[in-house]
């Protein structure tokens, strides 16, 4: 396990700080506390992020090479992956008491597993694109990259409502990864350093986090597609864990606000 110096969390800690005072007027700015920094797979395109009993189960993107993985978390290590075929593009995940979800990105078809053993058990479809899902205990919460989230049967994947995200009043578009926390949804805006802290009844952007000094940190490759995306909370800790497409490192972080 590779844990962040005390050097290069001040130093990541510095970068944070003048960051939060750049974001726009009328949305609260979250700040981040960085505790510790971890290796990542630079091959996973990483699409969704969970803690599960312990582990990461990561889904990675990518015609001829998704899978759903799950991951030690203090090493990296991949303890057992199962590919998708080769015309399946991976996405967003969810787990589901004993069931895992994967979405597809344009196939219109979500992947059931069993959880502990990743042996399939269903597969749901739905219109549209797949980005980001998660599950609050009660619905299952889907994007699309557009402004729109919407709530799913966990059951089913029928369709429950949609929730149009707005920052001041405008419509945010390009959710992506997501993370529901109590009241909240946690989303990473795609080809942007920042996540969003959504109401998930009201569909209102309640707080941004800027988190250009991680992807500066990150020792990410030169690569278009090396984006930020991956948001998992550890519940036992109130800390979540953040990361980037190819990236080579996972942080650890405490969200203020």
């Amino acid at each position: 396990m590779r844990i962040a110096t005390t050097r290069r969390i001040l130093i990541l800690a510095g970068l944070a700080m003048p960051l939060v005072a750049c974001q726009e007027a009328g949305v609260p700015e979250l700040g981040y506390e960085p505790l510790r920094t971890l290796p990542h797979d630079t091959a996973a395109y990483t699409q969704g992020l969970v803690i599960h009993d312990g582990a990461f189960l990561e889904s990675t993107g990518q015609y001829g090479s998704s899978q759903l993985r799950r991951v030690d978390i203090a090493s990296g290590r991949v303890l057992n992956a199962v590919p998708l075929s080769d015309d399946h593009f991976g996405e967003g995940i969810a787990v589901v008491r004993d069931r895992v979800i994967q979405l597809t990105w344009k196939a219109g078809l979500a992947f059931v597993y069993d959880v502990g053993t990743f042996a399939p058990l269903d597969t749901l479809e739905y219109e549209g694109e797949g980005w980001g899902l998660c599950h609050d205990g009660q619905s299952l919460f889907q994007s699309d990259g557009s402004g729109t989230l919407f709530r799913r049967d966990p059951a089913t994947f029928a369709l429950l409502d949609e929730v149009r995200v707005t920052r001041d009043g405008f419509s945010t578009r390009n959710l992506n990864e997501l993370e529901c926390v109590g009241h909240d949804i946690y989303a990473n805006v795609y080809m942007t350093n920042e996540i969003v802290r959504i109401d998930k009844r009201t569909g209102e952007i309640t707080g941004v986090l800027n988190a250009l000094g991680l992807a500066l940190a990150s020792g990410r490759p030169n690569d278009a597609g090396a984006v930020f995306n991956g948001i998992a909370y550890d519940e036992t800790t109130g800390t979540f864990y953040v990361t980037g497409k190819l990236w080579p490192e996972v942080f650890e972080i405490a969200i203020d606000g």
